[in-house]
């Protein structure tokens, strides 16, 4: 059996596999400026976003002080408290001007982790439709980070 060759297909054409170098650099190149523009996007939004809970925390130090306060009688009689001893407070009035660097429990022991916190609170007499109140506004600062006031208003009843 004889073989008879095509001269068609005696011809091999050579096919290129891979990349060129000039290929693998402007690749390079491409996805290093698309990762550069992700990375800041993702970088930005990591930065911020201890901020809501740090903002939380704040609240959580603000309402438990006020609810420390609101608990207690507008008036005691006999007021037997200590100027500057949060554990003997016994009246609404004895917190006014309350200025703690830390957040403290109500018998001045320090929180752990809560120690960057000023905690200040402002007692003051309003009246609301004809009927005398007390007016307890905490304010919780950070550096860094924005002021929290919350306010309550409590009756004498």
């Amino acid at each position: 059996m004889t073989v008879r060759r095509n001269p068609k297909f005696m011809h091999y054409q050579l096919k290129q596999l891979g990349a060129t170098l000039v290929e693998l650099i402007l690749t390079i190149v491409i996805i290093s400026v698309a990762l550069t523009g992700i990375l800041s996007v993702v970088n930005q939004a990591v930065s911020y976003s201890a901020d809501p809970m740090v903002q939380r925390q704040a609240i959580a130090i603000a309402e438990s002080y006020l609810e420390e306060i609101m608990l207690l009688p507008v008036t005691a009689n006999p007021d037997t408290s200590v100027a500057g001893n949060r554990s003997t407070f016994d009246n609404i009035d004895d917190y006014n001007g309350l200025n703690d660097s830390g957040a403290t429990d109500q018998n001045d022991n320090a929180i752990v982790g809560l120690e960057n916190y000023t905690i200040t609170a402002v007692v003051s007499d309003i009246t609301l439709s004809g009927v005398a109140m007390k007016k307890i506004a905490i304010t919780v600062t950070r550096p860094g980070t924005d002021t929290i006031t919350l306010a309550g208003y409590r009756a004498n009843y």
